[in-house]
């Protein structure tokens, strides 16, 4: 049997300003109508004939994951507790799998790609079956289009066999330099890393308890002390732990003896910049130019403009990437947007919340948004979906306001319990337990007034919570 695994861990912080920490690019609609994540599970289970499927990814993204991708039955959310890259990540699926199923085969994808032709890739899904029975580690090698510097590349050695689809790996190289990759595209041997996989999942263990026997321990003793609810199981923190941080192309791909390439020649993007993006959604205007949104140019060459909730105006600029967000608005010349990342990471170290979360945050029982936040006072639109529930918890520092725009509230507030309708209200002082729930079939909204000394998300102590985050 096929068993898909999709990794869902990543930050996708190239994407910057729309891709954020707690709402990454996977969990965008970029392409079409359903985000990358739904897209990649959706590809993944036509691909391996299937509904089953296992998303590996993080505690902050568990319940995003969980509402994108509703089917409980056939999903399994495995938990790293702590980000350790992929070779232990598909380890603790590889474990997973066993559990459940008799010689599984695993199909590992990362969940922000974009492969446009399902049926395409599908055929490759079954070359590199036919090779994963016979014992074989398969990774997927995409056609290289262009002298690209942002991906790794593989060179392909012989034919494993006369029917001449699948390859000897002869060895992976890391990004090159433009001169490099331009002679790699002329070759003919060579193909972007893909980061999408094929192999039996006692296989891996195998090949990883041999070449990488730190991260095999720290999976296996991970595994064996799993916190299960529901369709969720959470890896054992301290085991993890000790496990190196490591890919799984420098733990095992990079050693193995039974690495195979098999080529892909399909449309297929990592997403991993606004210019590869840019390049993904093709279908370029006048004088190169796409624009997402509302936005006007004129005089404009070249150019990649998103505009999040705002009309964007651009008048007599070429080669730029211009990304509005309703708190933080992106300029970049198209040469510069692999540097993002180090722009980030200037912007994380210190500590803008830009980078953490977009205005609207999403929460298992819904989201909020910062309407207005001043010295002293906050100001939330807050949207608990139907069956929501807000834990029950209290403030030392601050105090709140409700008040009902839309829907029906249930408040616990210290010891009563009551009813809100539209255009009423109440006050919840600090330091008293409260609650807020949706029982309703609509959603329900509230404006939220704040006042305190201090107003971060921190100052929060939780009693009850149906979701187990007390």
């Amino acid at each position: 049997m096929i068993v898909p695994v999709v990794l869902c861990g990543g930050y996708g912080t190239r994407l910057w300003p729309l891709s954020r920490r707690l709402y990454p690019k996977q969990f965008h609609n970029l392409h079409n109508d359903n985000s990358l994540l739904q897209e990649t599970a959706s590809r993944a289970r036509r691909a391996s004939d299937t509904d089953d499927l296992i998303v590996v990814t993080n505690e902050q993204q568990k319940f995003l994951v969980a509402e994108q991708l509703d089917a409980p039955n056939s999903l399994t959310i495995l938990i790293e507790p702590v980000a350790r890259n992929t070779a232990p990540a598909i380890g603790l699926a590889a474990i997973s799998a066993l559990r459940s199923y008799q010689d599984p085969i695993l199909l590992v994808m990362p969940a922000d790609h974009l492969i446009t032709d399902a049926e395409a890739f599908r055929g490759v899904v079954l070359i590199a079956e036919r090779w994963a029975r016979r014992g074989k580690m398969v990774t997927f090698g995409i056609r290289p289009t262009v002298p690209e510097t942002g991906y790794g590349y593989i060179e392909r050695g012989g034919a494993a066999d006369s029917s001449n689809d699948a390859f000897q790996v002869e060895r992976f190289v890391e990004k090159p330099d433009p001169d490099l990759a331009r002679s790699f595209v002329e070759s003919g041997r060579h193909a972007w890393n893909s980061g999408i996989f094929m192999f039996g999942a006692r296989t891996y263990l195998d090949e990883l308890h041999k070449l990488a026997p730190e991260v095999y321990h720290g999976c296996i003793g991970a595994m064996a002390d799993t916190v299960v609810s529901g369709n969720t199981v959470t890896a054992a923190v301290e085991e993890f732990c000790s496990c190196p941080s490591i890919s799984i192309d420098y733990a095992v791909m990079e050693k193995t003896e039974k690495a195979l390439v098999v080529p892909f020649n399909g449309a297929w993007s990592d997403i991993g910049s606004w210019s590869g993006l840019a390049a993904a959604l093709g279908g370029a205007r006048e004088n190169g130019n796409i624009s997402v949104g509302d936005v006007y140019i004129r005089d404009v060459e070249n150019s990649y403009i998103h505009a999040g909730g705002r009309l964007v105006a651009a008048l007599g600029v070429n080669d730029l990437i211009v990304v509005e967000t309703d708190d933080a608005v992106l300029v970049a010349n198209k040469d510069s947007d692999q540097n993002i990342k180090a722009l980030v990471e200037q912007l994380r170290q210190e500590k803008r919340p830009e980078v953490e979360h977009h205005s609207r945050v999403f929460r298992p029982w819904g989201s909020f948004q910062t309407l207005e936040l001043q010295q002293g006072f906050q100001v939330k639109r807050l949207v608990i979906k139907p069956g929501g529930s807000i834990s029950l918890q209290l403030h030392r520092r601050r105090s709140e306001h409700w008040v009902v725009v839309r829907g029906e509230a249930w408040v616990t507030r210290g010891t009563e319990r009551f009813r809100l309708v539209p255009n009423e209200s109440t006050y919840i002082p600090k330091e008293t337990r409260h609650k807020l729930e949706n029982e309703g079939d609509c959603d329900l909204e509230i404006i939220e007034v704040q006042t305190g000394d201090y107003l971060g998300e921190d100052d929060i102590e939780r009693f009850e919570d149906q979701y187990g985050r007390t």
